[in-house]
């Protein structure tokens, strides 16, 4: 039986997903590990069809909007690899500290593994009319502008919110919607 925190239950349109850092550690300070990110989804894009359609990412949390016919898949290999990556990465960088944490937050059933990258879950949002697609983007956009990071959307490099102005963003988009 599926694990529900993956359940895609149509293929037909996007889904809006939050992925968290366990514990909300702040991961996504350094532009090493929000490469890991954009380069994880850019090897789905190029290996699949994965269409990315909005992102921002924040220091401990990312949000975005996602469609394939394998999304369910094609996300459950974004969080295994990202998570190896960026623990790889922790560990050349000696981040004692953070890994302390992460290994501290792993749930006690998971045997196989020392550390604990994400949170589990997602929550996949059906994203079904363009109205709630504006919703979602605007939400996602406007959430560095909330944090009082930067004054206007476009000015966070770690978001589409750059692509929608006409900026060339970190990753390719798909606007057509």
């Amino acid at each position: 039986m599926p694990r529900s925190r993956y359940r895609i239950l149509s293929t037909e349109h996007p889904y809006f997903m939050t992925c968290t850092v366990n514990g909300w550690l702040p991961v996504f300070t350094r532009m090493e590990t929000v490469m890991i990110l954009i380069n994880s989804w850019r090897f789905l894009q190029e290996t699949s069809d994965f269409r990315l359609y909005g992102y921002v990412i924040l220091e401990n949390h990312i949000h975005f909007i996602a469609a394939s016919e394998t999304l369910a898949r094609d996300i459950q290999r974004f969080k295994s690899w990202t998570g190896k990556e960026i623990l790889n990465h922790l560990q050349s960088a000696k981040a004692t500290k953070l890994l302390v944490l992460l290994k501290h937050m792993k749930r006690s059933y998971k045997r196989k593994s020392v550390y604990q990258l994400w949170e589990e879950g997602m929550h996949p949002q059906l994203m079904e009319t363009e109205s709630v697609m504006r919703q979602k983007l605007e939400y996602i956009h406007q959430n560095p502008v909330k944090r009082g990071y930067v004054d206007v959307p476009e000015h966070w490099c770690y978001s589409s919110a750059r692509n929608y102005a006409g900026i060339k963003g970190l990753i390719d988009i798909v606007r057509d919607w």
